[in-house]
């Protein structure tokens, strides 16, 4: 079954792609902040607001304002950690599924 902006919904699963993408995103921004062996003034923001994505995307679909929060302060707390930079862009690739915030 086609869903919007071309993602399909695996038959009999249940779960939204977006939701599985965003989860497999913040996974592996997780374990490679948590293998980071550099110590960084802002990595307990970093870690919080990956943790609350993780809790957004196990409760279902979440609110895409608070997405986009969470992903501003996590970009702002490890953006200039080159090594986590392709992580970084896949969370942000998932959370752009989600689309725009209603106005």
């Amino acid at each position: 079954m086609l869903r919007s902006m071309g993602q399909r919904r695996v038959t009999g699963s249940g779960e939204d792609p977006r939701v599985a993408e965003l989860s497999a995103a913040v996974s592996r921004l997780r374990r490679e902040l948590a293998g980071h062996p550099a110590d960084f003034m802002d990595r307990g923001i970093a870690e919080d607001e990956l943790a609350a994505l993780a809790a957004m995307a196990i409760g279902g679909v979440p609110e895409v304002r608070r997405l986009r929060r969470s992903l501003l302060l996590i970009a702002g707390a490890i953006g200039s950690v080159s090594a986590l930079g392709a992580a970084l862009t896949d969370v942000r690739n998932a959370v752009e599924l989600f689309g725009e915030p209603p106005r």
